[in-house]
């Protein structure tokens, strides 16, 4: 089954690098016009240079609501949202009680109040057009222990998954459908590169061999996802979140 998105607008988060380039050229090549943000602006730039098509490349800080909103409206209507900044943002695991205020609020504030300013944004065009697909991507981490073992994102990312589908059943009616996507343990940015080497080679085969698939996911696995998610086949299927892990 090939996904169209020709006429469409899609609005994508933390689309610089990783799950949310790979997203950005999945919907670039079905036609779709991206509207690609991130906090990262020269990778940003480079990024929807190297993508081509209709893409649009725009420095966006989630965490500032007024700017997602501005930017919204200059470029509506957004015909779908996929929400992907977050992360670790270079923290490390560290004992409860030596995690600071500052630690805890930077990983919730990009990663769960991006979610909720990015949603608020879209859902007022959304439900005049009584259309609309948001995609927020959240991770195994929200549904179970997260591997990075910090507990601000493990917190985030669960409570992602509540968000979505608390708004799904007040966005239904309207005909618009809100679903996450969890990936497994991909490969996509320093931080995670550096969570790779800490298990050095044994504990990098020993995660190989609790994937079904054997293999690490890639930024595709993760668009196809999304994609389907996003295209006007699924539209009787909301408040679902859908693991992406290779049968980890």
């Amino acid at each position: 089954m090939k996904f169209e998105f020709a006429e469409q607008t899609v609005l994508v988060t933390g689309a610089a690098r990783g799950i949310g380039r790979g997203i950005v050229e999945g919907f670039a090549a079905s036609g779709a016009r991206v509207v690609a943000t991130d906090v990262l602006a020269e990778p940003l730039e480079r990024m929807a240079h190297e993508v081509g098509g209709q893409v649009e490349a725009r420095r966006l800080d989630v965490t500032d609501g007024a700017a997602v909103a501005a930017l919204v409206r200059a470029v509506e209507p957004v015909d779908v949202l996929v929400h992907v900044a977050g992360g670790v943002l270079g923290q490390a695991r560290k004992p409860l009680e030596d995690i600071t205020d500052a630690d805890w609020d930077a990983i919730m504030d990009v990663n769960l109040r991006g979610a909720f300013h990015a949603c608020r944004a879209v859902a007022p065009g959304m439900k005049q057009r009584r259309a609309g697909r948001i995609v927020v991507i959240s991770s195994g981490a929200g549904l179970g222990v997260s591997l990075t073992g910090i507990h601000a994102y493990g917190t985030a990312k669960t409570a992602q998954i509540g968000f979505v589908r608390q708004i799904s059943a007040e966005l239904g009616p309207y005909g618009i459908t809100v679903n996450a996507v969890a990936p497994g343990f991909l490969r996509t940015s320093p931080d995670y590169e550096r969570q790779w080497a800490s298990y050095g080679a044994e504990g990098q085969q020993a995660m190989l061999g609790r994937i079904a698939m054997r293999r690490l996911g890639e930024p595709a696995d993760i668009a196809h996802a999304v994609l389907f998610l996003a295209s006007k086949e699924t539209s009787w299927i909301t408040g679902q979140v859908l693991p992406v892990t290779g049968g980890s």
